[in-house]
């Protein structure tokens, strides 16, 4: 076993140091097709349970020639899945996780495919409701996560106290917490009651828990939190709950999003 160890990571070792054909790291290679998280296929590659082209590899970063190379894991050959993009509205009280050491309610108790390797595209906390997206497209959930992508998320903030321009100025210019500078793109007043109100808000950053931590650093309880939008893509009709398929346009539309 050890020696097909050898032979096979001195193979793609040759292989990268010869510049032939393009490559990417063989955890990524299983992400991008669909099969699972890369940190469960470092796992796997770790264990032994991976092979290229017929030898067994534990090196994570080992090249990969996408449609060239074959990759297996426990024996069986790795193919392209099916590309799954969808849409959760997920009710408050859940949580965004595989499996929750605590046996709470997860996400994954929501959604309609079951079969294969589903990830969440960035992450609501338990408190928070919402449009939430899964997919088994790594590229394209990497391009909307993605810092340098600025991708607008659009929420409403359900407060326990009333707004006036000097709170939405103030949510506008920032303020500092834990030594990170959180401030909203845009933050506007949807509506007022006698004693708390709504905000929408706008981000175009995603730093942890971002509206929550704002809030709290200006002494307002969130009473609500609902993301409503990302980027051009709207939670719309979509029930508390339920789930649906991204339009192909949809797809399209937030893959040049990210490019922007």
């Amino acid at each position: 076993m050890r020696t097909l160890v050898r032979i096979a990571d001195s193979n793609w070792k040759h292989i990268l140091l010869t510049g032939r054909s393009s490559r990417t790291g063989l955890a990524r290679a299983l992400s991008k097709l669909g099969y699972c998280s890369r940190s469960e296929a470092r796992r796997l590659i770790t264990e032994g349970r991976v092979q290229l082209n017929g030898y067994i590899s534990r090196n994570p970063e080992a090249p990969v020639r996408m449609g060239t190379d074959r990759v297996e894991v426990n024996g069986a050959k790795v193919v392209g899945a099916r590309r799954i993009y969808l849409m959760l509205n997920k009710p408050r009280g859940i949580v965004t996780t595989a499996r929750d050491e605590k046996g709470r309610d997860t996400v994954y108790g929501r959604l309609q495919q079951k079969d294969g390797w589903l990830a969440p595209v960035g992450r609501l906390d338990k408190a928070s409701e919402g449009l939430l997206l899964f997919t088994n497209d790594s590229a394209w959930a990497t391009g909307i996560t993605a810092p340098e992508s600025h991708l607008d998320k659009t929420y409403h903030v359900q407060i326990g106290s009333l707004a006036d321009d000097r709170l939405l100025a103030r949510l506008r210019a920032g303020v500092r917490e834990s030594g990170e500078l959180l401030k909203a793109k845009r933050a506007r007043v949807l509506r007022q009651g006698q004693k708390n109100c709504w905000i929408e808000i706008v981000l175009d950053e995603g730093k942890n828990r971002h509206i929550r931590r704002t809030f709290a650093a200006l002494g307002i309880e969130v009473l609500r939190l609902v993301r409503v939008a990302i980027g051009e893509l709207r939670l719309g009709a979509l029930s508390k709950g339920e789930v649906r398929d991204l339009t192909p346009q949809e797809v399209k539309k937030m893959a040049t999003t990210e490019r922007k």
